[in-house]
């Protein structure tokens, strides 16, 4: 039978990504799906901390290596949830009411600054809400990796058991469906941002900080949808015969190393050690290789070489710097970007994520690693250039052109775009080999002790932007809200060079990494 081309890849690609949904996949899609939701409050926050708090950009990096740091606990968290199997929907719970004090808080600072700061000065809340909402979404995400694995049968609808290659492209979709999941929560936000957001630029202060305010009332969904999801999946269970896994024995060295990390953090940071930020990556560093050896102990020799070439390869791609605030102040401060216009290009970012995980699942399915981190870090190279153009006024030029067509908000939709996909793509891969290569009974400790390696890559991209934010410094104006007297004047003389920085180490250190795997014994061709 001849098939459309067109019409067979749509089929091949779409129906059946949705002809392969199981109604045992909805639970951990909700938690997934709130977690994409969180980014409701990123526009918020950007604003709050730009006109209402003081705050370096190299402080702001700061914060968020340390907000960074709570993922690196899914090693402990996702070893006890292979041990309390059962009873795992505990922890949602528990993870649900952090981030609901987290957002409370940021409600209060905005509603009510004046009862806030005779507690405590406002940016000691900020830091506080900062820190409290990642260890609430770690404990809520090694919840939803393990239910992943628990949402798919292991027998068919009479009982026969699911053959292996049948599992595998479930659990595949799977992980496939949690990312789009995840990204569709972020859509969800960009849509209700711009609705919010709608003839902002109109309101006065006041005006503005009650739609931030409402914001963070309507953020209080997020924890209610993921507890949602651990009672669907209590319903669904109820009266259905649920094969348990088989029984994990534990491993102290899990919970030591999150006792030694919890320990460290805590003596670095209450005692004020210089180089805190350095020395508590340093040490998760190595809690996590350690924990790592002792998790590759369960493969045969060559799928452990190959699981920690591939963890190093996507390390590199995620441990790059970033421009950090400073390029979100100069879009804000220089080419008039405001918080209507974030949130389109945030609903871009988010459209082109889904579209990207879908279109390119045949590309993550057939092609090794190393190609598809390649293939990302050429892309991602290439669209960092239109940032750079942009602060060299090249909008200017192309305006002149066009007749003001492709001015500075359409190059920016135009890369923002092409470039918002490359980080979930690049995640997939890794998940789906786990789900297809981890023991049944340590699924969640393996997504665990992978994912705080991966998520300390971040942590070093932190670290290596604020380093590169110190050495090129931007100020953004900060004016005294009683006077009107200017404290920081803004200073974006070094942008530029810190934007060409970060694109050349963008392109760089995946490509070495690369290189020195494929040369050396952990070598990857999966």
């Amino acid at each position: 039978m001849n098939v459309v081309p067109g019409t067979s890849w749509f089929e091949r690609i779409v129906i059946d990504l949705g002809r392969q949904m199981r109604w045992s996949f909805l639970p951990p899609l909700m938690i997934y799906f709130s977690a994409g939701v969180s980014g409701l409050t990123a526009i918020v926050g950007t604003f709050f901390v730009k006109d209402y708090l003081g705050l370096s950009a190299s402080f702001l990096a700061g914060i968020a290596f340390w907000a960074g740091i709570p993922w690196a606990l899914k090693m402990p968290l996702g070893h006890l949830v292979d041990l309390i199997w059962r009873w795992k929907a505990v922890l949602v719970w528990i993870g649900a009411g952090l981030v609901a004090v987290s957002l409370i808080i940021m409600y209060l600072l905005i509603s009510d600054p004046v009862m806030m700061a005779a507690i405590l000065p406002l940016e000691a809340w900020f830091v506080i809400s900062a820190l409290l909402a990642p260890v609430g979404y770690v404990v809520q995400d090694a919840v939803a990796d393990a239910m992943s694995v628990e949402a798919v049968p292991v027998v068919d609808s009479v009982g026969q058991p699911i053959s292996d290659a049948h599992a595998k492209v479930m659990h595949t979709t799977m992980q496939t469906l949690g990312r789009f999941s995840l990204i569709s929560g972020t859509v969800a936000v960009a849509l209700l941002n711009i609705v919010m957001f709608s003839g902002a630029e109109n309101l006065d202060q006041q005006g503005k900080a009650e739609i931030y305010a409402l914001i963070y009332l309507i953020a209080l969904c997020i924890p209610a949808l993921s507890v949602s999801g651990v009672i669907l999946a209590a319903w669904q269970r109820r009266g259905a015969a649920v094969t348990p896994p088989e029984p994990t024995k534990i491993n102290h060295w899990y919970f030591t190393g999150g006792l030694v990390f919890v320990a460290l953090t805590l003596m670095v940071g209450i005692g004020q050690v210089p180089f805190a930020q350095e020395i508590v990556f340093a040490g998760s560093m190595a809690i996590v290789l350690f924990l790592m050896r002792q998790l590759v102990a369960n493969l045969t020799p060559d799928k452990a070489r190959m699981l920690i070439g591939t963890a190093i390869i996507i390390f590199a791609f995620r441990a790059v710097p970033l421009p950090g605030a400073a390029a979100t102040w100069f879009e804000i401060d220089e080419l008039g970007f405001d918080e209507q216009f974030l949130s389109v290009l945030y609903l871009i970012v988010s459209v082109f994520t889904l579209a990207g995980i879908i279109a390119l699942r045949p590309v993550m399915a057939s092609q090794p690693i190393t190609r598809i981190i390649i293939l990302l870090t050429v892309i991602g190279a290439v669209m960092s250039l239109p940032n750079i153009g942009l602060y060299y006024g090249v909008h200017h030029w192309t305006a002149a052109l066009t007749g003001g067509l492709v001015d500075a908000r359409f190059i920016a939709i135009l890369d923002t775009g092409l470039e918002s996909p490359l980080g979930q793509v690049a995640m997939i891969p890794m998940l789906a080999w786990i789900a297809r290569n981890a023991p049944t009974n340590l699924k969640a400790t393996f997504f665990a002790v992978m994912a705080s390696f991966t998520n300390l890559a971040l942590s070093a991209s932190s670290l290596a932007t604020k380093y590169l934010n110190q050495i090129f410094e931007v100020t953004r104006e900060v004016t005294d809200k009683t006077t009107g007297l200017i404290d920081v004047p803004a200073d974006y003389s070094q942008l530029g060079w810190l934007l060409i920085i970060v694109a050349g180490i963008g392109f760089g250190l995946p490509m070495l990494a690369v290189v020195l795997v494929q040369m050396s014994p952990l070598r990857t061709t999966d």
